[in-house]
């Protein structure tokens, strides 16, 4: 399983461990991912997904994941969640 969030692409960092003697060794940043559960308003279903918290926290700023996949760019978005949108907006214009 890839350390990647689905909706925001946010992966690995690289960067730098600095000791107090100013030694710098390689180090990785991790993403802050979590397994949610997010539903959809205008399929009335739910979808597993694997986001970091700051995309958590994006999808609740926006007013969830219809409104959030709406303005994301596909290139960001893992196959799972373009798939999704594309669900979405099929149904949002068929209603």
């Amino acid at each position: 399983m890839s350390r990647v969030c689905e909706l925001t692409g946010k992966g690995p960092m690289s960067g730098n461990n600095v000791s107090h003697a100013n030694n710098k060794t390689k180090r990785r940043f991790l993403p802050n991912l979590n397994d949610v559960t997010l539903g959809s308003e205008a399929l009335d279903r739910s979808f597993k997904l694997r986001i970091s918290a700051a995309a958590l926290r994006s999808v609740d700023h926006r007013g969830g994941l219809d409104a959030f996949l709406a303005k994301a760019k596909d290139e960001e978005l893992s196959s799972k969640a373009l798939k999704i949108k594309k669900e979405i907006a099929k149904a949002q214009a068929e209603a």
